[in-house]
């Protein structure tokens, strides 16, 4: 992973020192690239570190920095833009800056942690140590040739996306409502810039509005710590996916209800507080499905959790790249009010998907090829 973070630093230097469109795209696309190995991994790692009552808390404030950045993002770019020394070129130094920072902490400071890794270390040390050859641990025949790397990082997560129906159903679910945040970043320029005639800088003041809701998803979510703490213990401290999903179906209700609210009052002749307040739902709404989609697929998973959330990394940054194409047209073809009313609609279509896992989550647990089933 530290590696593919290396590689997005010095790609994101190479945006910001690009003379042409096509040096742009090509560095972009590599930075990309690189910087989905960590948005794939750490989630999984995540789960290495902590115990299934803990985790809850970790993926919290890790989903904070995941949905955070998006919303801080375009006040930050814009104050940036605007700015006669600066200039768009240095979104990308400052993103270099940040990357070779968060590298150098977690080179020195971040232990290995993924399980079969340790336990190779740990037999070496003791044939070292003892003499003995009986200790030994199977990850230590593992090649790493270009067939198993294919089959382990590329094949499998597309496996699992196709044949396993809650990675299918999680990851559609979570990348409808990723791609809907990023089609709502596109949509606040139009409201608050273009209908209401503010300046760059100001117009990008109401994403904070949604930076408010995330930071209120945190306190739902840790809300529901104790509850599924208690619920672990009574079962003999192993895992239960379906716990996690009581706030994502709360969550489903923020969000349909903020995209709605949105919608209708996001008019000039209404006061801007009111879309404001309403992107706090959508914000709050989002983070609880985003994290417990994650919490849900790691503790289902485990061993294979990286590569269920790889798959559901894929799919939600290919929607996440494509809705905001067609944001413009439909905004200003259909007016933002039907427009958002359309994807409330849908939002609200999805609400029963959480408690649909409830009921049968167990059941296709049993089933799965890749879920580690314990009763």
């Amino acid at each position: 992973m530290l590696p593919a973070v290396f590689c997005l630093g010095l790609f994101s230097i190479g945006t910001a020192t690009s003379q042409n469109a096509a040096s742009v795209f090509i560095t972009r696309f590599f930075s990309g690239l690189f910087g989905s190995a960590p948005v794939s991994n750490v989630s999984a790692a995540l789960g290495d570190m902590w115990s299934p009552k803990a985790r809850g808390t970790a993926v919290t404030f890790y989903a904070v920095a995941v949905v955070g950045g998006p919303t801080l993002g375009p006040l930050i770019g814009s104050s940036l833009l605007v700015n006669p020394h600066l200039g768009w070129r240095w979104t990308e130094y400052i993103e270099a800056i940040w990357v070779f920072t968060v590298l150098t902490v977690n080179f020195f400071f971040l232990p290995e942690v993924y399980t079969p890794v340790l336990l190779k270390k740990k037999a070496q040390r003791l044939r070292k140590e003892t003499g003995n050859s009986r200790y030994y641990h199977p990850h230590e025949s593992l090649k790493l040739d270009a067939k198993t790397m294919l089959t382990k990082h590329f094949s499998r997560p597309l496996l699992m996306l196709t044949t396993e129906p809650m990675v299918t159903c999680i990851a559609f679910y979570a990348s409808f409502v990723y791609a809907l945040l990023y089609l709502t970043l596109e949509v606040f320029p139009i409201v608050f810039q273009e209908h209401r005639h503010w300046s760059p800088v100001v117009s990008s003041l109401p994403f904070l509005g949604l930076f408010v809701g995330v930071l209120f998803a945190v306190l739902i979510n840790l809300g529901n710590q104790p509850r599924y703490a208690r619920i672990v213990d009574a079962a003999d401290g192993k895992p239960v996916p379906e716990a996690r999903l009581a706030p994502m179906a709360l969550g489903g209700i923020l969000f349909a209800i903020g995209l709605f609210w949105f919608g209708w009052t996001a008019a000039p002749s209404i006061h801007w507080i009111a879309p404001v307040l309403a992107s706090v739902f959508i914000g709050a709404g989002f983070n609880v499905i985003f994290q417990q989609c994650i919490n849900f697929l790691v503790d289902t998973y485990a061993l294979y959790a990286a590569s269920a959330v790889s798959a559901n990394t894929f799919l939600r940054s290919i929607l996440a790249a494509g809705f905001p194409l067609v944001a413009g047209p439909m905004f200003r073809g259909m007016g933002v009010g039907p427009a958002m009313s359309v994807l409330g609609g849908v939002a609200t279509a999805a609400i029963p998907v959480p408690f649909l896992f409830m009921r049968y989550g167990r059941a296709l647990r049993k089933k799965s090829k890749f879920a580690p089933f314990d009763g």
